[in-house]
């Protein structure tokens, strides 16, 4: 087991590509670790630095205390599995297993006696005289981790494992990954652009944009406290819906001004009073905070479904209030068609403010972890 803590760690890239500016990062002992971003944001280049296959242009890496900028991948005991599979064809599952131990000049008996271990862990006993070509998709992925987990890693890197696997398959071999690191306690950096993964896996999240950390935090608190707009416009599915408007500020609290209706805020916390009073400000709302209702009601704002998606357990209905674009989230099946008028109704409870550089400013009283 291993604690890996990345000090300012920076790539550049020949071509003058800043794969990495200035990371800093301690992932604990025994933590998984998720990166998330979107393509390009330097995930992969992260895990490849830390596997020692890319050189860092500054910054340090340590892995339990020992700084290791200058070893070679074999001595940093760590393992990387990637999103292709990389079996190698001509050999069986055992053979795949027992080749990273046989390249390190272990002693026969030792070899059989870790793959037979490792096999019994990922239920791959009855498939190791198979070929690779034998397995399905969820088969060649748990070797993949074997050959990994089998040399007894301090630090395991996983690069987006299942990509290629189907919907069916990613939940299965998801819930695996997490079973295998509750009873083997190994230090995971799991790169993923899946919200599910990154959600259910993660003991901690840690966001990327253009190779720089914007915010790291538990799944839930990075959800219910994001620091910036774009973490709050990349984590949620169907993300947050932001919209710049202007805030009036009053003795008693404000209203937040949406064309020629307003919707009143009892509460201003300080810092959203500070900022209002400079011009307007960037609102946020989850979708499933926004409450549909019938045309005229009261307490709503005149709207117009422009698309209905029927997903089965829920339904996204996408509006327009005026200019702004908004998506609400609804449970079940329902029977709203495109163009036609509803009311929405906002929670002012439910709102997030950010400021004109997109830092947030406050955010929804709730306790987060």
């Amino acid at each position: 087991m291993a604690r890996v803590a990345l000090d300012g760690l920076t790539k550049t890239f020949p071509n003058g590509t800043v794969a990495l500016a200035d990371v800093h990062l301690d992932v604990a002992d025994a933590e998984i670790m998720v990166l998330v971003g979107p393509s390009g944001c330097g995930k992969s280049t992260l895990l490849r630095v830390v596997a020692g296959l890319e050189a860092p242009s500054a910054g340090t890496i340590r892995i339990d205390d020992r700084v290791v900028n200058d070893d070679p991948p074999q001595v940093r005991n760590v393992a990387m599995v990637f999103q292709d599979y990389a079996l190698y064809p001509h050999l069986t599952v055992r053979g795949n297993l027992e080749f990273p131990l046989r390249m390190r000049g272990l002693a026969r008996a030792a070899i059989a006696e870790r793959v037979e271990r490792t096999a019994a862990l990922l239920d791959l006993g009855p498939l190791l005289e198979r070929l690779p070509r034998q397995l399905s998709g969820g088969q060649r992925q748990r070797v993949a981790m074997g050959r990994a987990l089998v040399r007894e890693p301090s630090v395991f890197l996983l690069d987006e494992p299942l990509s290629n696997l189907d919907a069916k398959l990613r939940g299965q071999v998801r819930g695996e990954i997490e079973e295998l690191q509750r009873r083997t306690r190994t230090t995971m950096l799991y790169v993923t652009h899946d919200q599910v993964e990154a959600m259910t896996l993660g003991h901690r999240l840690a966001v990327l944009d253009r190779g720089r950390l914007r915010q790291v935090g538990t799944p839930r608190h990075v959800y219910e406290r994001p620091a910036d707009t774009f973490v709050a416009s990349f984590l949620g599915s169907p993300p947050m819906n932001l919209f710049s408007a202007t805030v009036t500020v009053e003795a008693d609290g404000g209203a937040l001004v949406l064309g020629e209706r307003c919707v009143p805020l009892a509460r201003l916390p300080e810092p959203v009073r500070g900022a209002a009073s400079r011009g307007p400000l960037t609102i946020g709302v989850r979708p499933e905070t926004l409450r549909l209702a019938s045309p005229g009601d009261a307490q709503s704002l005149a709207a117009t479904i422009r698309h209905v998606e029927h997903l089965g357990h829920e339904t996204l209905v996408h509006l327009r209030v005026g200019e702004v674009e908004l998506t609400a989230r609804a449970d079940g099946m329902r029977t709203w068609t495109r163009d036609t008028p509803v009311g929405v109704v906002f929670d002012a409870a439910e709102l997030y403010f950010f400021d004109a550089a997109g830092a947030a400013l406050a955010a929804p009283s709730r306790t987060t972890t």
